[in-house]
């Protein structure tokens, strides 16, 4: 299964938020054993990247963009993804351009918390929760 992953369930994987953190290390666990074929958006790898830099050292950031990297596939962002973000009718202009970035990648569902954020949504929208009752177990 295909999945867009939101940045805010990278950051809670990252930055060890609490309770969310526990959801986030299933689902990465899901991503590195093949379960799922996980996703983000070239936006999100940017705006990590940014965050990263201002609470670690350069390499340390440099070193987890790169384990994303090889973990995850990037769905790119160009001119026609920026477009149908703008049509989408999304309130949030960084949701619309993950959403439509997902559709052209072929990706089936997002997992985020931010559900309100993808009401306009095409795609499927899980919770963490939902989605590991989703995804068949171990």
């Amino acid at each position: 299964m295909k999945i867009m992953f939101d940045t805010n369930i990278i950051l809670d994987l990252l930055l060890e938020r609490k309770p969310f953190v526990d959801y986030a290390q299933d689902l990465f666990d899901k991503v590195e054993s093949g379960k799922i074929d996980g996703y983000l958006g070239a936006t999100t790898i940017t705006t990590l990247d940014y965050l990263l830099t201002k609470s670690l050292p350069s390499k340390e950031a440099k070193k987890i963009i790169k384990t994303l990297l090889k973990l995850f596939e990037i769905a790119p962002v160009n001119r026609l993804i920026l477009e149908d973000a703008l049509d989408a009718g999304f309130l949030d202009f960084e949701d619309a351009v993950l959403h439509s970035a997902a559709i052209h990648c072929g990706v089936q569902a997002i997992v985020t918390r931010d559900e309100k954020g993808f009401s306009k949504a095409q795609l499927a929208i899980y919770s963490p929760e939902a989605l590991l009752t989703v995804i068949p177990s171990d």
